[in-house]
């Protein structure tokens, strides 16, 4: 190999990356015209297993087994990867007999992989082989063989594996998504798995999980004047405060928005009270609502903070835009 850096032919290389893309979109179209009765199989087979999916590859098809177990497992299908080498030195002892071995090997015949397939046989472990060879040793092992078999490489050797590891991807990606659709799979279920992402804070977060409560929520009677308003406002940072009834009830509220068009007026502000600058009938939300919901009515009504109250209509609590900003909601 020469240690003169080559020159970079702009054209040549775009070429060569569109013809990848093109080689790589035949190799996954080419997977769903050869889909057949092997691949509902599959999915039963799998939705009937109690335990787990052990996902199981050498190299590259090892990197896409382990994508694929991730994927599995985040859409409802309890699945683990284990290598297949370190299964022949012990870590066979995780997969048990309610378990489900999905073996991935572009050419089925990887010895690390097809040394362990009798003993996998004999725990009487259900296998599913996702091979490019029909004709392969893994496929006679399997008790079911899914075809992810490719016309060539993207790689201009036709050596290095890129189509068919695309092709194992998309077939992964298919089962996933079948089973998750068998299942019921829904967004909440989504959530619950992902609680860490963007979705699963807005999935699981709660109002009661963010607002304000006890007596860090802005709160005045409607006879307050609005000096004490201003102070209630400023003490607790909430850029409002509830009115509210000698019930408890939330009766009303005013933003410092209210404040600054009140002071534009030109109007005597000293002789004003609560009840006559309050928006009556404020926008509420439960303890129990999703925060998302929160964001939604803010957006809805446009305006910046809400008030919590219980069944009875008691304030309970408060929130403005920026508690569900802090707590990544929006």
């Amino acid at each position: 190999m020469s240690s003169h850096l080559p020159t970079i032919d702009s054209e040549a290389l775009l070429a060569r990356a569109r013809t990848t893309f093109d080689i790589e979109a035949a190799a996954v179209l080419g997977l769903k015209d050869r889909l057949g009765a092997s691949f509902p199989a599959a999915v039963q087979k799998i939705l009937d297993v109690r335990g787990r999916v052990v996902v199981m590859g050498m190299g590259k098809s090892g990197h896409v087994g382990r994508k694929i177990a991730a994927t599995l497992a985040s859409t409802g299908t309890p699945a683990m990867f284990v290598h297949p080498a370190e299964a022949s030195h012990g870590d066979l002892g995780m997969i048990k007999s309610v378990d489900l071995v999905l073996a991935i090997s572009n050419s089925g015949e990887v010895e690390e992989l097809t040394t362990i397939l009798p003993v996998v046989k004999r725990q009487g472990v259900p296998l599913i082989a996702l091979t490019g060879r029909a004709d392969s040793t893994l496929a006679r092992h399997a008790d079911i063989v899914l075809d992810s078999g490719v016309e060539k490489e993207a790689c201009p050797l036709n050596l290095a594996p890129t189509a068919s590891t695309t092709a194992q991807m998309a077939m992964g990606d298919a089962l996933a998504v079948a089973l998750l659709d068998a299942r019921g799979f829904g967004t909440e279920d989504f959530a619950r798995s992902h609680p860490g992402g963007a979705l699963g804070r807005k999935l699981l977060t709660h109002v009661s999980d963010v607002m304000r409560s006890g007596d860090d929520v802005p709160r005045v009677g409607p006879e307050a004047g609005l000096s004490e308003i201003m102070r209630e406002m400023s003490s607790k940072g909430l850029g409002a405060t509830a009115v509210v009834g000698p019930d408890g009830r939330a009766i009303g509220i005013f933003t410092d928005g209210d404040l600054r068009r009140k002071v534009e007026t030109g109007d005597d502000l000293r002789a004003l009270k609560a009840s006559d600058v309050m928006h009556a009938g404020p926008r509420t939300l439960r303890a129990d609502a999703l925060a998302a919901e929160a964001a939604d009515l803010m957006e809805q009504h446009r305006i910046t903070s809400v008030l919590v109250v219980d069944p009875a209509g008691l304030l309970i609590g408060a929130l403005s835009i920026n508690d569900l900003m802090r707590a990544k909601v929006i």
